[in-house]
């Protein structure tokens, strides 16, 4: 996979700044290319560190985990449907941290995509556990470090239980004094 590395671009995927599936040198190369021109196309201003190379993560529920300081109430933590889709979906819960594993439950619990990791229709459940210390895990690391302003994993896909979950975007935000 491709991915353009720009402080600039937020939503690769929507100017074509991402290609997968490729399969060998020559469709490296074009693909490449093609990124470049389309972020020149369609953000010509951007600043552009490059192109990253990654490893295809294999394809599992698509989740958002975040979280972003809140002036009044400290660090907010955030799960739900992730992907393309986050913004239309709207399934997405808020904690404030720190966090317990009940707190956890309950955030992921509240969402449409807390049901679908039960297991629907036949599917096996997702690896819950695994998700529920990932967001634990964020809960500390936001709370131990202030200078966290956000923090966007997305998205997070989730396996089958006992396979974990993999971050396939991550987003982190420093600010301070």
């Amino acid at each position: 996979m491709l991915k353009i590395a720009s402080p600039d671009i937020i939503h690769k995927t929507d100017i074509g700044g991402i290609r997968v599936g490729l399969n060998d040198e020559e469709e490296v190369e074009n693909a490449f290319l093609e990124i470049l021109d389309n972020v020149r196309t369609h953000l010509p201003r951007a600043v552009i560190y490059g192109v990253d190379v990654q490893e295809m993560a294999e394809k599992g529920k698509e989740l958002i985990i975040g979280c972003s300081q809140d002036i009044q109430f400290g660090p907010l933590v955030m799960f739900g449907a992730g992907g393309i889709y986050v913004n239309f979906l709207k399934d997405v819960s808020f904690r404030l941290a720190p966090m317990t594993r009940k707190d956890v439950a309950d955030l992921i619990a509240e969402t449409k995509m807390g049901t679908l990791l039960r297991g629907v229709r036949g599917e096996e459940p997702s690896d819950v556990e695994a998700i529920e210390d990932t967001i634990l895990r964020i809960s500390k690391l936001v709370t131990d470090f202030e200078d966290i302003v956000e923090l966007d994993i997305n998205p997070a896909f989730a396996y089958e239980r006992g396979k974990g979950i993999s971050a396939v975007d991550v987003k982190i935000t420093i600010g301070g004094e």
